[in-house]
């Protein structure tokens, strides 16, 4: 058996691809793969519901399925562990999930992981942390997202009690406890993003006009550019130098890496207004600037602030999906009866299992 959390990130939108710090946490949520290891190279999985079975040899250059099918993901995670071990010791998979898809909790990249640690597991293979982040974010690619490593070092490496910050280039990650008292809701704006199907190319956009602003104003990386320039000149400097769409993603990105360090030592200090404050800016950043809220995701927001929530901001890959909503323990149960109330009861299809989660920092699946 395979068990791996989906996540939620508290702040950092859209900048792990870039090599800026992020700060997610794993969350009770979980992709489960029974995994049999099988004498040929088929690979065979079956998942319930809708998803239904899949099955491919495992050759040693694969091609991808159609755009949104699932099965890509195992595909990705074949080809990952066919290019780097040289394996190809099929096997039968079975998955069960709690966790839910395209809503921003990195359902898939959580099932690519699985897939990757069952076909590991069934060939024998023992890996560590900095081995499996050399493929993962690159095998993500396969099925055509042009992420980051964020999902795939939260869903691995988190601890119970804590969020994890994430660094990049040379890759790191540390645990920061979350302060007791503080809790956070996921809550679902009824409108799904879909990363595999039309929604790729927005989220894909996002990152090379990201980039193409970063040649226009001749610096090397971002990285480069906060640590060597105060977050005011880089911001002068674009607002004269970029025009749209590179100056909105340009500003976005700068600000967020900004507010990830600040929130991170806001909660070393356990100062949870400040920590409230900085996740409302960066959804206004994120609605605003790098336009990849919805109607919805902003209405859902809102009424998560109105109930008494903190702090509350768009989760994930935008477009659609869930929201994050910072709170006391105490008030949780009274802004989840009022999200109820206010946003939930004027929409058909709400489930409050699946679209109103108590989000509770959990173990990833090299810690479990």
């Amino acid at each position: 058996m395979v068990s791996v959390p989906g996540r939620v990130n508290l702040i950092g939108e859209h900048i792990d691809y870039h090599n800026l710090p992020v700060f997610p946490m794993a969350i009770q949520r979980r992709i489960r793969i029974a995994v049999h290891p099988r004498a040929d190279r088929l690979i065979r999985v079956t998942s319930s519901g809708e998803y239904g079975d899949r099955e491919f040899e495992w050759t040693p250059r694969l091609e991808p399925a159609a755009a949104g099918d699932w099965i890509n993901y195992a595909k990705a995670a074949a080809q990952a562990v066919g290019d780097r071990w040289g394996l190809r010791k099929g096997i039968d998979a079975a998955v069960a999930s709690d966790l839910p898809a395209a809503a921003g909790l990195s359902s898939s990249s959580a099932l690519l992981t699985g897939l990757t640690l069952a076909l590991l597991r069934a060939n024998g293979v023992v890996t560590t942390f900095a081995q499996l982040m050399e493929v993962l974010p690159e095998a993500e690619h396969f099925v055509g997202t042009r992420g980051g490593g964020m999902d795939h070092a939260a869903v691995l490496a988190s601890a119970p009690g804590c969020a994890l910050l994430v660094r990049f280039a040379p890759m790191s990650v540390e645990d920061v406890r979350i302060p007791a008292g503080w809790s956070f809701l996921i809550a679902h704006s009824l409108t799904t993003a879909e990363k595999s199907g039309e929604i790729r190319a927005e989220y894909n956009f996002r990152r090379t006009a990201g980039t193409r602003a970063l040649a226009t104003l001749g610096l090397a990386s971002y990285r480069a550019a906060v640590e060597q320039h105060p977050f005011q000149e880089l911001q002068a400097m674009a607002r004269k130098r970029l025009q749209d769409p590179e100056l909105g993603p340009f500003l976005h990105v700068t600000g967020e890496a900004a507010r990830v360090l600040e929130a991170v030592q806001a909660m070393r200090n356990g100062d949870a207004e400040e920590f409230g404050r900085l996740l409302n800016t960066s959804h206004e950043s994120a609605r605003d600037l790098l336009r990849i809220s919805c109607p919805a995701l902003d209405e859902l927001v809102e009424a998560a602030r109105n109930a008494g929530a903190l702090g509350a901001r768009l989760t994930g890959a935008g477009f659609g999906g869930c929201a994050v909503v910072f709170c006391r323990e105490t008030e949780r149960p009274a802004i989840r009866a009022r999200l109820m109330d206010s946003f939930y009861s004027r929409r058909n299809g709400f489930d409050p299992d699946i679209h109103l989660i108590d989000a509770e920092p959990s173990a990833g699946a090299l810690i479990e």
